[in-house]
């Protein structure tokens, strides 16, 4: 079971479905592992091809094995649109340690509408910290210290 904490870099998306009439379409990005979320800055204007190059941090704590990345348009005037998710296993993280810059189809109503490309890094947990109940069971300082 993986513990440690996983960097999600997101680099940008392509050929996302841009269904703005008279304007580009702004997007931004949803990063959800199990119940962390993370919300990217939203690329105004940026149509079907946006860049964010921003970094984000998850604690791993546990066997989920996935992370999905929901991408959003932002509306002014009603509630944002759904542009698809890509949903990306990590299992192959959690034993390489790092994945390069990767695309990933996005995918809206079982359809492919576009690409998202991320780059993963996972650094376990360091078991060499100090655990006082370890050193206390060995027979540390309780034992020797007594009244004299």
């Amino acid at each position: 079971m993986p513990r440690g904490t996983l960097e999600v870099v997101l680099v940008g998306a392509k050929g996302l479905d841009d269904s703005e009439f008279l304007s580009n379409i702004d997007p931004y990005v949803i990063l959800a592992y199990k119940a962390q979320e993370h919300k990217s800055t939203v690329q105004e204007g940026a149509g079907s091809n946006p860049q964010w190059n921003e970094t984000f941090l998850f604690t791993v704590s546990d066997s989920a094995s996935e992370l999905t990345l929901r991408i959003m348009e932002k509306d002014n005037y009603n509630n944002d649109d759904s542009l698809g998710e890509a949903i990306i296993p990590l299992d192959a993280l959690f034993e390489e340690g790092s994945l390069p810059e990767t695309s990933y189809n996005v995918v809206k109503d079982e359809e492919y509408c576009g690409e998202i490309k991320v780059a993963l890094t996972f650094t376990a947990e360091r078991n060499g910290g100090y655990n006082a109940e370890e050193e206390e069971s060995c027979g540390g300082w309780r034992e020797s210290s007594g009244d004299y």
